[in-house]
């Protein structure tokens, strides 16, 4: 019984698994579904608009975060998010085979986003709630590290494990997802026994129930007035929608252009080829260009670096009408073109971190950033919809061209936000 009631663990049992938890459910919505839906023949138009929702529950979960902190723990929302993620892959698993597959795995893919916004609000305060001051910096490299081992596990080895059990299926490609979404429920079923039983009983979490609830729910409005009164606050806004513009488009597009026939414009790679691209060859890319951009950014201050990771995010797009154009046969070449993209990406969302950070400073600043974090789903979501429309009727080439246009935005709004020169800084 006492096993049961610890007020604490030693973090090394859970915080990566915890946070290797999180993360692959949100890439499993974002980029496996897309990478599933195009194997299974459904449309560009389709699968850019309707996956593209999914980044809804993300956008509003500053919405019903309170309601995360007023009822009951953060230890029970994460396993029960946990329990309800594994139910909703299993239901996918299920209905893969079904006549109308789209409309059902849609829903448990609804399902399986809501259940991840969750499950990030209630993870995110057991981590504060569960390590003292000490472990939460020295865990923080943890953290981030085991969420970007589920982005590579996601990205890549479930796509090249898809590509295998297509191939050793006989190019039964419902069975070979359905193998695939069986395995990831089961997984998640053993995430909710381990934590259930790992996860510690901080005695600081507790429901956020006080004598008066009339007060918590003036306390979250206010919140939300005094983020929309800051100065400059419609600046702030545009840059957050605008910044990713092209990307946002782009994202959508580029699995499937890698997947597509070359009849239909695109490289003809297999399930397992793109799982390499950007599993391994694109994630380590991302991951190193993030890295230096947070360490430039640090030893010179944002300001310094900013047009150099607007242009980074935003330029290198290009590559894609460079293939698109040659639709050549060459993996080195293919890895090489992606390879540019994703360190552009990586180096300038780091601009785009920082000034979320930026704008959030002061009162409520936890708050504020997850406000933020909202508009930067949303930045993502409205585009992403209209994209696959836009490249079913221009064609790839004219799409990717489209994309590089659409990052003129991100440079004009740039020229106006206002950034203190030292921010980023590091100082003694």
């Amino acid at each position: 019984m006492t096993n049961q009631k610890k007020t604490s663990r030693n973090p090394w049992a859970w915080v990566s698994t915890l946070y290797f938890a999180e993360g692959l459910p949100y890439v499993i919505v974002m980029s496996v579904s897309v990478i599933m839906y195009k194997r299974m023949g459904v449309s560009n138009t389709d699968i850019a608009l309707y996956t593209s929702w999914l980044y809804l529950p993300y956008t509003i979960k500053p919405l019903w975060s309170p309601i995360v902190d007023l009822l009951r723990t953060k230890r029970l929302w994460i396993i029960l998010m946990q329990l309800l993620i594994g139910a909703s892959l299993a239901g996918i698993a299920l209905t893969i085979p079904a006549p109308n597959y789209f409309q059902y795995t849609m829903a448990f893919f609804w399902l399986m986003a809501f259940s991840s916004a969750t499950h990030d609000i209630a993870a995110d305060g057991f981590y504060m709630l569960g390590l003292n001051k000490r472990d939460q910096a020295f865990f923080i490299g943890i953290r981030s590290t085991f969420y970007r081992i589920a982005m590579i596990t996601g990205q890549g080895l479930l796509i090249i494990a898809a590509g295998y059990f297509e191939n050793s299926t006989g190019g039964n490609i419902q069975l070979a997802w359905t193998i695939i979404f069986s395995i990831l429920a089961a997984l998640f079923l053993l995430f909710f026994i381990y934590h259930k039983i790992i996860l510690p009983f901080p005695v600081t979490d507790k429901p956020a129930v006080t004598q008066s609830g009339s007060n918590i729910f003036s306390e979250f409005i206010k919140t939300f007035v005094l983020f929309f009164k800051k100065k400059n606050i419609l600046i702030f806004i545009s840059f957050l929608l605008i910044y990713r513009l092209g990307e946002s488009q782009l994202v959508k597009l580029a699995s499937p252009f890698l997947l597509d026939s070359k009849a239909s414009g695109g490289l003809g790679l297999t399930t397992s080829e793109v799982g390499i691209v950007y599993g391994t060859v694109g994630m380590a890319s991302l991951v190193a260009g993030g890295i230096l951009g947070g360490f430039l950014a640090s030893r010179d201050g944002l300001k310094y670096w900013l047009w150099w990771m607007v242009a980074a995010i935003n330029i290198p797009n290009s590559v894609y009408i460079i293939l698109s154009l040659t639709q050549t046969t060459s993996f080195l070449l293919i890895n090489i073109c992606v390879g540019i993209e994703q360190f552009g990406y990586g180096f300038g969302f780091t601009a785009y971190m920082l000034y979320m950070i930026y704008i959030s400073d002061g009162q409520h600043k936890t708050a504020h950033f997850a406000i933020a974090t909202a508009f930067m789903a949303l930045g993502m979501m409205i585009p992403g919809m209209a994209s696959g429309w836009i490249q079913e009727m221009i064609g790839y080439q004219y799409f990717f061209i489209w994309a590089l246009l659409a990052t003129i935005p991100a440079f004009l709004i740039t020229k106006f936000i206002p950034l203190d020169p030292e921010f980023g800084r590091k100082t003694d």
